[in-house]
């Protein structure tokens, strides 16, 4: 294992020299090859590894993984590639092979791997939430901007046709001006009530000290943890909101220009002191933009068995016999998509009609028979993880950068805040980050790393 303060004084070192490598790649290397590591190797990190290499000018050169079982299955596909169970070992030894990394681990360790990661001068393709709390995607979101580094968060369906449409109708002023939005997420990671009382065998493959990572040591529970459940664990996930939020808040947030809340307000259950709680009723206040009614404009998020009110849901139902407008897409996670108003998706209530942003499908404008002749936007469909490794090499600022996606991201997270104190009215202070009105909230917009595990500037 990599000694810590070898690692840090390393990072440090290779930080001076992060502008120069950042400026040689955007002018494009002349083997035009994009030498990538990757932190993570199966689940959504395979889906991000294999759709990055379906780039030619891609080259997988190392992954970390603190489960070898399943680093041995992706070295099947990629033989050539060397791989490490420490995170920080990969860096160390690999910081002169590699110009780029995607982060797809759980949610605690973005931030420390990303930010390890940028310091040393790589660009960063991470997954969403961008980072574990507010903090963290603070620190991302400068540092990337401070060394000029090619970014792009895991909101892959904000490259898509349907989510660039949505974003399209609202600002071509199809529906008017923005009055108030409704999203919803139908998943349910939480899991109230205390860990198992057990302490089981650590399968021989897994170092389950690297993957507690930044968190507090505690014992190894089968299937409680790893390889999914994290996410509905405070200490390791973000629950159904920061899973969700990132990809559904997406159109709405780029849409109507929205900047930092001002307000937010939690009306659902609070988690305990392991986990996220479901069926979340979370209300925020935006200061409003030009594509808004008023001054300010209300966003609301509901999740798991919680969804608008009945008046709104109403809205996009079409009578009998008709069918809403709707764009038609080719895309496999369109077609793959449930387009049913009571899955995951966005309801935008503008002054002359109403849109339905369905998860990964295609906007739908109400009330029928009034856009029944409405001509769709037709927006070029992108490859999100491509958009991102050509700017790697040729320059260019990816759709979902983190000066983007690091504000969406703080915009979730406070989400994750606000649950805490049900039925509490939090105003946020953007500039300060910091709650001015209930002290006791700002204790959770950074986390205090492990022993052993801090990491400069975080």
């Amino acid at each position: 294992m990599t000694n810590r303060r070898t690692f840090l004084k390393t990072i440090g070192a290779a930080s001076v020299a992060a502008p120069f490598f950042a400026r040689n790649l955007h002018a494009a290397q002349p083997s035009r090859v994009l030498r990538h590591a990757s932190f993570g190797s199966a689940g959504m990190a395979r889906s991000d590894i294999e759709a990055l290499t379906s780039n030619p000018f891609v080259k997988l050169v190392a992954v970390a993984d603190v489960d070898l079982s399943r680093a041995a299955k992706l070295k099947e596909t990629f033989p050539d590639i060397r791989i490490y169970q420490d995170w920080r070992q990969l860096l160390d030894k690999e910081q002169g092979n590699i110009d780029s990394v995607n982060v797809s681990t759980p949610d605690h360790m973005h931030g420390p791997i990303a930010y390890s990661a940028m310091q040393l001068g790589k660009h960063c393709y991470c997954q969403k939430p961008l980072a574990h709390d507010l903090f963290e995607t603070r620190a991302l979101t400068k540092i990337a901007r401070e060394k000029k580094l090619v970014t792009q968060m895991g909101i892959q369906i904000h490259s898509y046709k349907v989510y660039r449409q949505a974003v399209a109708l609202v600002q071509s002023g199809a529906i008017g001006k923005v009055k108030e939005v409704h999203t919803w997420s139908s998943k349910k990671w939480g899991d109230l009530g205390a860990p198992p009382a057990t302490n089981d065998p650590v399968p021989s493959e897994l170092n389950w000290d690297l993957w507690l990572g930044t968190a507090a040591t505690r014992p190894y529970v089968k299937g409680y943890f790893h390889p999914s459940n994290w996410r509905k664990r405070l200490d390791f996930g973000t629950g159904t909101f920061g899973d969700m939020g990132c990809h559904i808040f997406d159109p709405v947030f780029e849409a109507l220009a929205l900047t930092a809340p001002i307000s937010l307000r939690a009306e659902g259950p609070a988690p305990d002191k392991w986990n996220w709680a479901i069926n979340a009723n979370i209300r925020y206040i935006f200061p409003g933009t030009k594509f808004t009614e008023g001054k300010t404009v209300p966003v609301t998020w509901y999740d798991g068995d919680a969804r608008p009110p009945a008046d709104i849901m109403a809205l996009v139902k079409p009578a009998a016999g008709s069918e809403a407008p709707t764009a038609k897409s080719k895309s496999a996670d369109a077609r793959k998509a449930k387009a049913d108003n009571d899955n995951q998706g966005s309801i935008i209530i503008g002054t002359a009609g109403v849109l339905h942003i369905p998860h990964v499908a295609a906007p739908k404008l109400f009330p029928v028979e009034k856009f029944k002749d409405y001509t769709m936007p037709q927006p070029e469909q992108g490859h999100h993880w491509t958009i991102w490794a050509e700017a790697c090499i040729n320059g260019g600022k990816p759709g979902a950068d983190f000066d983007y996606s690091g504000p969406l991201t703080e915009s979730v997270l406070l989400g994750s805040v606000a649950v805490r104190f049900p039925q509490t009215t939090l105003e946020w202070n953007s500039a300060k980050l910091q709650f001015g009105n209930e002290k006791a909230a700002n204790q959770y917009l950074r986390r205090t790393y492990r022993k052993g595990w801090e990491i400069a500037g975080l």
